[in-house]
């Protein structure tokens, strides 16, 4: 990433760390709970599209008390339908590059998850939420809708339904709950959430790049398809994550006895 670009995303509240192999981007609104006002929307979205070459997986968290407490509602204008189409469509955009970028993305939540930062969160691979974690999507009680993909990929998450009740109720999930039904693969404690999430990526970084390429970009869209064509779109990926020199080193450790071997975790 150019300094100029790492410059102007700084200013408008997105930061990027190097720590080794793993870019560290934090929310640096910590006034306004890290509220996603559209400047630093864009700078999430110029962040992930400008990736270090270096980077293999990246971890998103937020500066403060809180992860995201959603739209800055002091930006929200009124604008006309067609304005608001445009609007939402930046976000898709930004959030897809989040999602769609060139490397696995790890939320750590802390705090509030709410509106459009459960929908960045629900952007990223993984969620690692700390006990202090709260869910909710505000919106409908608000009389407004979900813009920024929210729609698309919480239900993917939890289900319909869960999303239904809400929105319509204005259901807050604490971080135990949001565990259970999904919106978090991983619970820690307070305070815990980052040094987990790099642990993690740590992890994640000594994977094949093409192999982690498949899982982020070729597994939603196979999830999608009719059952014949994942098969074919699935056969295809392995043909060609299976070609790699680096797997095929890694399958001849193994069968060497030299990897390690899945064991119980308990």
């Amino acid at each position: 990433m150019s300094n100029s670009i790492l410059e102007r995303a700084a200013t408008h509240g997105v930061t990027l760390d190097m720590q080794g192999p793993v870019a560290v981007i934090t929310l640096r609104r910590p006034g306004k709970r890290n509220a996603l006002s559209d400047s630093l929307i864009e700078a999430v979205r110029d962040t992930f599209q400008n990736l270090p070459e270096s980077a293999r997986v990246a971890v998103i968290h937020g500066e403060g008390d809180h992860f995201c407490a959603g739209l800055d509602l002091s930006e929200l204008n009124e604008r006309d339908a067609g304005q608001g189409v445009f609007h939402s469509r930046s976000w898709h955009v930004a959030l897809d590059a989040v999602q769609y970028g060139p490397v696995p993305v790890i939320a750590a939540v802390h705090g509030a998850v709410v509106g459009g930062g459960l929908e960045l969160a629900s952007a990223c691979h993984i969620r690692v939420a700390d006990e202090s974690a709260f869910f909710a999507l505000p919106e409908g009680t608000r009389g407004i809708f979900v813009g920024g993909g929210g729609s698309v990929r919480v239900p993917k998450l939890i289900g319909v339904a869960r999303m239904t009740d809400m929105m319509l109720t204005g259901r807050v999930y604490n971080a135990a709950e949001g565990e259970r039904i999904g919106l978090a693969q991983y619970l820690v404690p307070g305070g815990k959430a980052l040094d987990k999430a790099l642990e993690l990526a740590q992890r994640i970084a000594t994977n094949a790049p093409l192999t982690n390429f498949a899982l982020t970009h070729a597994l939603p869209r196979i999830a999608e398809q009719p059952a014949d064509h994942g098969y074919l779109t699935e056969a295809l990926m392995a043909s060609i994550a299976q070609s790699t020199p680096e797997a095929k080193a890694r399958v001849r450790e193994f069968l060497a006895g030299k990897a390690a071997k899945v064991q119980n975790s308990k």
